[in-house]
């Protein structure tokens, strides 16, 4: 659907984008090695750190999918958030002092000291593959709006999106993605509260509208309190969301980089506590811009809405109904979601393919200069495959991205949570324990992806939902890792690499 250009929209647009172009070409003449290019030479401040992660984690799932969520369900996806403050204490307690003592640059290093080269290797593939599925899903969701504005073909714009991250990114490494993302972040805290305010002043009752209708529809449930595995009941997203963030506080590269780029322990540990302290906020904020617009369109009814998909939503809203200008300054929040989370995600994947599979395996001793530019080749090819599986992604039939999000990462997940938890927490789990549980434990996942595609016989298929894959799969290596390593005996010396064997700072 095609609307009219406003020039007020493309001016706040272009100088969104021209800041970005800026901070790149500002930082790509800093970068003259990788210690600059992958983690800033370890120097930043934890309040920018802390911002930076709050544009890394809270992208464009955030401003369209969680809206989109909450106008076509309900509030239930918001419980995979509301653990976020109990794993992010136990990051600062032990995660964050086990990566800075190690003076690791990836969280698959670790792995590496702690189990040998598979883990290692396993960790940093499944990684590479969750964020290039991540990011493509992103791309897709920021070209929504942008294709409104344009009225351009979805796919082009897909591509010259993606080209325009790409660019600032492989020019101005890490510091030009974590001091975007500074600017990325309050960007996008101001566009959500301006679509709130922007709603909550056209309806006639304003918030308490809001609340009556949204109440008499059942938009605030959070889901089922029943014990129904086969269910999106509020204990299976829960749980969900208990894995889900073990998995990106112990073991996520894209935290874990920010970790190593502070200039100290505790600069990284105020990073992730203000990250926590007002990630969740925000998210209850855009769950309520999502029962807002259901309201609204409830309110003043719109045959153009009831054909389009939940996506869609928003960003109709943003320029049929947000004055010029204003508009626009959303419309860049929008972007800057989703270009947070896909510089921190390219940025990420050449780091850990440098690091974890090229200096140690594929291209050993090579100069540093060689490091440097191979990250930049591998930051260009990233890009490519996101633009193409963001294609992918508009041609899928989906309820709402954020379920489709939220099943790719417990499908495909694997089981790095448990290895890192594992590798934290106990001291009787080796590299051989661990490696013959994780192939029993994929082995398990390959079984659970083919019975929820419906490849299996149904006397076969375990009666589950899509959001349990994780949470099984992560069990199931715990316990056979465990169990053999109590079998065995521990060879391998481990000090430092537990919270039983490290020493204190």
């Amino acid at each position: 659907m095609e609307h009219a250009i406003r020039p007020l929209d493309i001016a706040a647009v272009v100088g969104y984008l021209a800041i970005m172009i800026g901070v790149g070409l500002y930082f790509a003449r800093k970068n003259t090695t990788t210690e600059a290019y992958f983690v800033g030479n370890r120097s930043f401040p934890g309040w920018v750190l802390g911002l930076s992660m709050l544009g890394t984690i809270v992208s464009s799932g955030t401003f369209l999918a969680l809206p989109a969520a909450a106008y076509v369900l309900d509030w239930r996806q918001l419980s995979v958030n509301l653990v976020l403050p109990f794993i992010a204490v136990l990051a600062v307690v032990v995660f964050i002092p086990f990566f800075r003592r190690g003076n690791l640059t990836t969280a698959f290093e670790y792995l590496g000291r702690r189990y040998g080269t598979v883990p290692r290797i396993y960790g940093t593939i499944s990684f590479i593959l969750l964020q290039l599925i991540r990011m493509a899903q992103i791309l897709f969701l920021v070209s929504l709006p942008i294709q409104f504005l344009t009225g351009a073909p979805l796919a082009a714009v897909i591509v010259v999106s993606g080209v325009f991250i790409a660019f600032y990114t492989i020019a101005g490494g890490i510091e030009a993605v974590v001091w975007t993302d500074v600017v990325q972040a309050l960007i996008l805290m101001v566009g959500g509260v301006l679509c709130f305010a922007t709603i909550a002043f056209q309806l006639p009752g304003g918030i308490g509208q809001v609340l009556e209708i949204g109440a008499a529809n059942n938009k605030f449930s959070l889901g089922s309190f029943d014990w129904n595995l086969g269910e999106r009941t509020f204990w299976t997203v829960a749980i969900l969301g208990v894995i889900n963030w073990l998995a990106i506080y112990s073991g996520d590269q894209n935290m874990v980089q920010r970790y190593a780029a502070a200039r100290s322990t505790r600069e990284a540990q105020k990073a992730t506590l203000l990250y926590s302290a007002i990630a969740l906020p925000l998210w209850v904020m855009f769950f309520f811009v999502g029962t807002s617009l259901f309201v609204y369109y409830q309110t003043f009814a719109d045959t153009a809405v009831a054909t389009m998909d939940a996506d869609q939503v928003l960003p109709y809203f943003i320029l049929t109904q947000i004055p010029a200008g204003v508009a626009g300054i959303v419309i860049a929040a929008v972007m800057a979601a989703a270009m947070s989370s896909l510089d921190s995600g390219i940025n990420a994947i050449s780091t850990v393919t440098v690091v974890d599979l090229m200096k140690p395996y594929l291209a050993k001793d090579r100069s540093d200069r060689y490091y440097l530019m191979a990250a930049r080749l591998i930051a260009s090819v990233t890009t490519t495959v996101v633009v193409l599986g963001a294609i992918i992604f508009s041609n899928l039939e989906k309820e709402s991205m954020n379920d489709l999000s939220l099943i790719v990462t417990s499908v495909f997940g694997g089981c790095l949570m448990g290895l890192f938890l594992l590798g934290f927490f106990t001291t009787r789990v080796d590299g051989t324990a661990a490696t013959i549980a994780m192939t029993l434990a994929i082995a398990f996942n390959i079984y659970l992806g083919l019975g929820l595609a419906g490849k299996l016989p149904d006397a076969v298929t375990l009666p589950i939902h899509s959001y349990w894959v994780g949470a099984l799969v992560n069990a199931v290596f715990i316990l056979c890792a465990y169990v053999i390593g109590r079998l065995r005996r521990q060879k391998q010396g481990l000090e430092g690499l537990t919270v039983w064997t490290m020493k204190p700072e």
